[in-house]
């Protein structure tokens, strides 16, 4: 019974302790940055490296981007961190359905977040995503990270390579946050088309320190 009675002790102290901690305080890097914010959006949802958006399995082109995510040395990976995603549907469109609260209600519903592991790979599934209905700008992924100290920001988009409304800024920017274009060679594996991308935390992220 005492030694019961010292583990139920010890187990609420270090559950009390772990609780105290505080949590890394939220700061946006790299200026301004509209529903950045939306990357705390995923409530109680327990983060996996593997997310398949809502969606997938509906009429469209499937796509598993992955891929992993470097500190900013570009070598090694980085672990815990959160990559949030969204993009339009089919029509071009955010879709809603009508009970959104927070920055869903402009996202819409195709969106996700992923977790990085320990070897800081990201993989998410969902369908290619078409262009808007005034087509001022081709398919895209938007996309923002949250390290674990509480720094987030946003990266270059995810494109697709042979849209013809990629121009310049999109294939070659001059400075690319998180380190690449973001544009996409999709090669078909099974039934799936499948991109890599890596990213390098504060890659030309401004004021990142």
């Amino acid at each position: 019974m005492k030694h019961l009675l010292i583990i139920l002790f010890l187990t609420t102290l270090f559950s009390s302790c772990a609780n105290s901690q505080k949590q890394p305080t939220p700061h946006l890097v790299g200026g301004p940055c509209e529903g950045c914010e939306a990357v705390f959006e995923f409530g109680n949802k327990i983060l996996e490296p593997v997310d398949t958006l809502p969606g997938f399995y509906e009429d469209g082109i499937r796509i598993k981007i992955t891929g992993t995510i470097f500190q900013e040395d570009g070598r090694s990976p980085a672990n815990d961190v959160i990559l949030y995603v969204y993009h339009t549907n089919q029509k071009g469109i955010y879709p809603t359905k009508g009970d959104e609260t927070g920055w869903a209600k402009r996202h819409g519903y195709l969106r996700g977040w992923i977790k990085t592991s320990s070897n800081g790979q990201y993989e998410f599934y969902t369908l290619k995503p078409a262009v808007y209905p005034d087509r001022t700008e081709p398919a895209h992924i938007h996309a923002t990270i949250l390290e674990p100290d509480g720094k987030y920001y946003w990266i270059e988009d995810y494109y697709f390579e042979g849209d013809n409304l990629l121009k310049q800024k999109h294939i070659n920017p001059t400075s690319p946050r998180g380190g690449s274009t973001g544009v996409l060679t999709l090669k078909k594996e099974g039934d799936i088309w499948v991109g890599k991308r890596d990213i390098i935390l504060g890659k030309n992220i401004p004021a990142y320190k």
